[in-house]
C-alpha cells in the first residue's frame, strides 16, 4: 500500500500541467519577434523626425499628382465618350466618309492637345507649397489666439532688430531728456530705419508729448491707459527743441497722448512745443494730433501754431469705429476736426487708416471717398499688429498685392501722397521723405512769388 501510494501518478500529472501552462503563459506574454518593418526611431530623435517629415510630404506631393493625373484622365475620357457620341450621331445622319474622318481626326487632336496641356501644367504649374496654401490674391489669415502656432506670420511682416550709432545716440538723449517717442512706446517696427536716415534719406523721429500715459483706452493701441495721468512736464517744450536741434533730423512728428483731464486737453501745450522747434532750428514739423474731443478752438491752436502738416488718424473704416476706438472718439468727430484743421490754415492735411481687422475692400474704397470729400491731403495705409494678448486681435494679412492696389485707387483720387505697406505706420519716413520735398518747393515757390 505504501509502494502504490508513493508511486500514485496525480500529484505528478498535476505538478507537471501546472509547469506546463506557466511556460505557455510566459511565451504568451512576450511579443513576437520584431521585424525591420517594426522598428521605428526614437520620438527624441531629430534626424529620424526630419527623415519622417520628408516622407509625409513626398506621399503628400504624390497623392496631389495622383488626384491631378484623375482628373485629366477623367477630362480625357469625358472628351472621347463625347467624340464617340458625336460620331455615332454622325453615322445615324448618314454622313459622308469624309465628313466622319474629319471629325475623327479633329476629336483626336483635342484629345492629345487636352492630355498634353495637362501634363504641361503638371511640370510647369504650382509646387508643394501651393497646393498646401492655395492662391492667396487679397489676404492671408492670422492665428486665432497668440498660442495658435499652426498659422505662421508672412515673411513680409518680418524686420531686423533696430542699432547702429545713430538709433543708440538719439536713445540715450531720449532718457537724458526724459523725453518718449511713439516709436517705442507703440512698438513701432521701422523704429531703427527711421532714425537712422543718412544716405540721402530723411532722418526722422515721432516724439510724444504731455507724458506717455493716455485717458483713453482703443482696444489696437499699446500706449499705457490711466484717468488721471501725472502733471505735464513744464520743462518738455524745451527739452523737445533741444533734442532735435542736437540730433540735426530733418523732419519731426509731434504727437500726444490724450488728455481729458486737463482743461484745454495739452492743446496750449503742443502749440508751445511747436513753436519752440520752429523758433530754435531749421526743421519740418508734423503735429499728429488728438481729436480734443471736437472742439474747434483747440485744433485751430495746433493748426495756427506754425507747423507744416496736421495730421490726426482716424484709424479704421466708419463701420468698424466702435470696436477699435475708444468710446469717445468716432469717425465724424475726426473728420471735422481734419475739416476745420484745414479750414484753420494747415496747408497739408494727414491721416492713416489700418487693415486687417476685418474690413472689407467696399469699406476701405468708401472711407477714401469720404476722405477725400474732406479735402485730406495724405493717406496711409498699414497692417495693424497686435500687440499684447489684451488687444484686439488680428483679423488677416493683407498682402503687398492688395496694399499697392490700394495705393493705386487712393492716387487715382487725387490724394496729395498715399504711402500703402505692410509696414507702413501713420508717420512712415518714406512719406515725409516725400513731404520734406513738397513743402520746400511749395515754400521755394512762395518765395519767389513774392520777391
Amino acid at each position: 500500500m505504501a509502494f502504490a501510494a508513493s508511486c500514485d501518478p496525480a500529484p505528478a500529472f498535476c505538478a507537471f500541467s501546472i509547469a506546463f501552462f506557466r511556460a505557455v503563459a510566459d511565451f504568451c506574454a512576450f511579443p513576437p519577434p520584431m521585424t525591420r518593418r517594426d522598428v521605428r526611431p526614437a520620438p527624441h530623435c531629430a534626424p529620424h523626425r526630419a527623415a519622417d517629415m520628408r516622407a509625409t510630404l513626398e506621399l503628400t506631393r504624390r497623392r496631389a499628382r495622383s488626384v491631378a493625373f484623375a482628373r485629366a484622365r477623367a477630362v480625357v475620357g469625358a472628351r472621347a465618350r463625347a467624340a464617340d457620341a458625336q460620331e455615332l450621331r454622325d453615322d445615324s445622319k448618314g454622313g459622308s466618309s469624309a465628313d466622319k474622318a474629319t471629325s475623327t481626326a479633329a476629336a483626336s487632336r483635342e484629345t492629345a492637345h487636352t492630355l498634353e496641356g495637362f501634363r504641361e501644367a503638371l511640370r510647369h504649374g504650382p509646387g508643394f507649397d501651393d497646393f498646401v496654401r492655395g492662391d492667396v490674391a487679397y489676404s492671408v489669415p492670422a492665428p486665432k489666439s497668440l498660442k495658435d502656432k499652426t498659422t505662421r506670420k508672412p515673411a513680409w511682416l518680418k524686420r531686423e532688430v533696430p542699432g547702429g550709432e545713430r538709433y543708440t545716440e538719439i536713445k540715450s538723449k531720449l532718457r537724458e531728456l526724459k523725453l518718449a517717442t511713439v516709436c517705442e512706446e507703440a512698438k513701432c517696427p521701422n523704429l531703427g530705419e527711421c532714425w537712422g536716415g543718412g544716405d540721402g534719406k530723411t532722418a526722422t523721429a515721432t516724439i510724444m508729448i504731455m507724458g506717455d500715459t493716455c485717458t483713453r483706452g482703443c482696444r489696437f493701441c499699446a500706449v499705457k491707459t490711466a484717468k488721471a495721468p501725472p502733471p505735464l512736464d513744464k520743462d518738455e517744450p524745451a527739452n523737445v527743441s533741444k533734442a532735435i536741434a542736437a540730433w540735426g533730423l530733418d523732419y519731426v512728428v509731434l504727437t500726444s497722448v490724450d488728455r481729458d483731464d486737463i482743461e484745454d486737453q495739452g492743446a496750449g501745450h503742443f502749440r508751445e512745443t511747436v513753436q519752440r522747434l520752429k523758433a530754435s532750428c531749421d526743421v519740418l514739423v508734423e503735429a499728429l494730433t488728438p481729436d480734443f474731443r471736437g472742439e474747434k478752438h483747440l485744433v485751430e491752436l495746433v493748426a495756427t501754431s506754425g507747423l507744416d502738416v496736421f495730421a490726426h488718424n482716424v484709424e479704421t473704416v466708419p463701420e468698424l469705429q466702435r470696436d477699435v476706438r475708444d468710446r469717445r472718439a468716432n469717425w465724424d468727430q475726426s473728420i471735422e476736426v481734419l475739416k476745420h484743421a484745414k479750414k484753420s490754415g494747415a496747408k497739408i492735411t494727414k491721416t492713416s487708416i489700418m487693415l486687417g481687422l476685418g474690413e472689407t475692400h467696399e469699406q476701405v474704397v468708401n472711407a477714401l471717398k469720404l476722405l477725400r470729400e474732406a479735402d485730406v491731403d495724405v493717406v496711409t495705409f498699414g497692417q495693424y499688429m497686435r500687440p499684447t494678448k489684451k488687444h484686439l486681435a488680428v483679423a488677416e494679412y493683407i498682402t503687398p498685392e492688395a496694399f499697392k492696389r490700394y495705393q493705386e485707387i487712393a492716387e487715382e483720387m487725387g490724394f496729395l501722397y498715399v504711402a500703402s505697406g505692410a509696414m507702413v505706420r501713420s508717420s512712415y519716413k518714406a512719406g515725409e521723405f516725400f513731404l520734406a520735398n513738397v513743402i520746400k518747393q511749395r515754400k521755394a515757390k512762395e518765395a519767389a512769388a513774392a520777391n
